[in-house]
């Protein structure tokens, strides 16, 4: 099967021959006219609107405890000073509330982990579930 050039030479063609890329362009056209139509949905859903400005009156926010744990093991119980036993019976009875309320544990950058920990395991111990950490990012 031989191509000819349409000249006397009888070499190949050099030019590109547009017209089947033309036909496959408007086939192509042609199809995702017919398809695009067919793409979009009928189906219309009415969707929730958020509304944040509005507050549950009969849910109060959230309590937090803070447990601050100094370098030498002084605890604190929201910034007041207390014992071992006394932050015991006070967490004890906090773990008993309806929301229960979360702990946050506060330690100084010195703080042995060790001291941390003990609140950690004094705090579930008296039946606490929402135990945290407060840190302060570092500034550059």
């Amino acid at each position: 099967m031989s191509f000819s050039s349409g000249n006397d030479s009888g070499g190949p063609m050099s030019e590109i021959n547009v017209t089947p890329l033309v036909d496959v362009m408007l086939v192509l056209l042609i199809i995702f006219m017919i398809t695009a139509p067919l793409m979009s949905h009928k189906t219309k859903v009415e969707l929730p609107e958020a509304n944040y400005d509005t507050r549950e009156p009969d849910k109060a926010a959230p309590v937090i405890i803070t447990v601050a744990v100094t370098e030498d093991g002084k605890l604190f119980f929201n910034d007041e000073p207390v014992t071992r036993e006394l932050l015991e019976s006070r967490l004890s009875i906090e773990a008993q509330k309806t929301p229960q309320p979360s702990v946050n544990i506060r330690g100084d950058k010195t703080t042995r982990y060790r001291f941390v920990s003990e609140v950690v395991n004094i705090a579930q111990a008296q039946g606490m579930r929402k135990v945290g950490f407060v840190a302060v990012r570092e500034r550059n």
